[in-house]
């Protein structure tokens, strides 16, 4: 099979747990247990060349943990991640992720404050030996500056002296600097006032083109995803519930969780529609429900849903994890 038609990344049941135990003298003297906290759980996705997904959900859903399994900042410890066909566990395989790159929530979290912004762009250069000479690596810094809205002269300036939105802009820069293919967004916007999150989404719509990039863009802002998305997976309790063209799940969303969501957009037509907040707390991540993991909070949920684990099924383009949904209650 021609690789080009195969996606870029591949997600496969992939699990991660936590060990969130007290210290073991501790557990020894009150007789107690180890505890796992599973973070994320069986989640299967794949990203296609050249598209956005988002992954969207509550604080604590699990969305930014698959962010830091994809690129390496935590092992899985169950399932398999593929980038470009080949198992990015696999020996050798970690050459493979110098072709993703990761931008961050907080940019003045993530750039060194020490360093001039001339040196935090060039560093993956450097590292990489992506230029034969310091002289091009000045020239390839000037450039990624302008390409992200910035001017060379930015390079001799330190990251507290710029704005949220430009601090980002540099972060994207210092993404774009090691040539990726892949970028994984963990927030990017979330910091960033309303009007400077449409810069930035613009100039990451605008490098995308240009590039012909692929992102995986975490969220918990469906607003924000709608205006940059091809794809939309809905994440709760570690779980995926939901995966669907973005079209379709702002348009006719499945999952009760998803619509809850959406539900929770402000309306800012002012349509009169029917809006069912998104009530409840979501459950204790070291003590999930059993059966279906969102049946508490659920307003369609049955004895079967609070008793048996919804597995994945096929809807037309989307894939959803819900018995309402397969039992043709919704």
């Amino acid at each position: 099979m021609d690789r080009d038609n195969l996606p870029l990344l591949r997600v496969l049941e992939v699990s991660r747990d936590f060990d969130v135990s007290r210290p073991w003298l501790n557990r020894l003297l009150e007789g107690t247990q180890r505890q796992l906290l599973r973070a994320v759980d069986g989640v299967s996705l794949a990203v296609n060349r050249g598209e956005t997904l988002a992954l969207v959900g509550e604080s604590g859903c699990g969305k930014s943990t698959v962010a830091r399994l994809i690129v390496g900042l935590h092992a899985a410890s169950q399932g398999r991640i593929e980038f470009d066909g080949i198992d990015l566990a696999a020996p050798g395989a970690q050459a493979l992720r110098r072709r993703m790159q990761m931008i961050f929530q907080d940019p003045y979290a993530s750039l060194n404050p020490r360093w001039r912004v001339r040196d935090i762009v060039a560093e993956p250069i450097r590292v990489l030996k992506l230029a034969a000479s310091e002289h091009e690596v000045a020239a390839r810094v000037a450039e990624l500056l302008r390409q992200v809205g910035l001017v060379a002269e930015d390079g001799e300036k330190y990251p507290h002296e710029f704005s949220g939105g430009q601090r980002q802009r540099i972060s994207i820069a210092r993404a774009l600097s090691g040539n990726p293919e892949f970028l994984v967004c963990d927030e990017p916007t979330s910091a960033l006032d309303v009007s400077v999150q449409a810069q930035i989404l613009n100039l990451m719509t605008d490098l995308q083109r240009g590039l012909g990039l692929t992102y995986l863009f975490i969220s918990h802002n469906l607003a924000v995803v709608s205006h940059i998305a091809d794809r939309v997976g809905v994440m709760y309790l570690g779980r995926l519930v939901e995966l669907a063209n973005a079209e379709d799940l702002f348009v006719q969303p499945l999952h009760p969780y998803t619509r809850m969501l959406l539900d929770a957009i402000p309306d800012l037509e002012m349509s009169g529609k029917a809006r069912t907040p998104v009530a409840g707390e979501v459950p204790n991540p070291l003590d999930p429900p059993a059966g279906c993991a969102f049946h508490p909070r659920c307003p369609h949920a049955n004895a079967r849903c609070r008793r048996e684990r919804p597995q994945v099924i096929v809807q037309g383009d989307a894939v959803v994890a819900c018995h309402a949904v397969e039992e043709r209650r919704l």
